[in-house]
This record gives structure tokens, sequence and C-alpha cells, in this order.
């Protein structure tokens, strides 16, 4: 007799960190090879009590949040330098609100960290070497003010 067996519901499952994309003010930007600084840290602030023991209390202080560092291919699309070149420049309105989505191999979204008011506080390429046939990269450094994991 022979048995079969279908794949039941599936409820917990892990994220690949291969696929993902950025995307800002709803726009998605370019194959990124690497997305970093998806983190909230909250400050510890102690509280001691002398007049009743000398214990001290913890409690939560601020939430600060990473910078989102990001590598690509450099390539001829200069949407990171021009906003970053914008603000060197003076320019007032600068933040921009995105997300760093994670897709699951057919392409669909499973995962999304929404941040705000981010902009770019460094833009780099890799080193120019003529002993190298390697591709070269941009990382840009958003600084921002929130993140929230959505999905």
């Amino acid at each position: 007799m022979s048995q079969t067996t279908q794949a039941g519901p599936t409820k917990d499952v892990e994220y690949l960190g291969g696929w993902f994309s950025v995307e800002i003010k709803g726009a998605t930007l370019g194959a990124f090879t690497d997305a970093s600084g998806l983190n909230v840290e909250v400050n510890v602030v102690e509280i001691t009590d002398a007049n009743k023991d000398t214990s001290t209390r913890k409690t939560p202080g601020v939430a600060k949040y990473g910078e989102i560092s990001l590598k690509r291919k450099l390539s001829s699309d200069k949407t990171f330098w021009n906003w970053a070149k914008s603000i060197r420049d003076g320019a007032e309105e600068f933040r921009k609100d995105g997300s760093i989505v994670i897709h699951n191999i057919a392409g669909k979204e499973i995962g999304r960290w929404n941040f705000t008011n981010a902009w770019p506080s460094k833009w780099s390429a890799s080193d120019l070497d003529v002993g190298s046939d390697d591709p070269m990269e941009e990382e840009i450094t958003l600084s921002i003010e929130y993140l929230e994991r959505v999905k």
C-alpha cells in the first residue's frame, strides 16, 4: 500500500537573508547585495531610592535606532549620490521614508521593516585598483529616526 504525503500549512518559516529589496518613498531601488543595521536599542535608566533601600531599579529610557548600511554594485544609477549631494548642497527637504522587504523564492513579500525620516549620512565607493578586476561597489549609510517591523 503506497502512502502519499502532502505539505500542510506552514506556520513558522525562517527568512532567508539573500532575498530582499529596498524601497525609498515607495520606489524599489536596485539590487542590493547587503543590508545591515536593522536594530533598536532601548537605553537603561537606573533609579536608586536611598530612603527605602539601596537597591537599584532599571527602567526603559529612550529608544535608539541603528544606522542602516546598504551595499550594491556601482552602476550608472546615481539616486543615492544625488540624494547625498543635495544634503551637502543645503537641501531643506531631504528626509524620506522607506522599507526593507524580505521576499520568498517566488518573489512574494514575507517580511517588512519600515523606517522613517531617513537620509544618507555617508556615501562611499570601493577603492580603485589597477590590479583588480572586481566590480566596484557603493555603500550608503542611512540615518533613521524610527524603525518598525510590520510583517
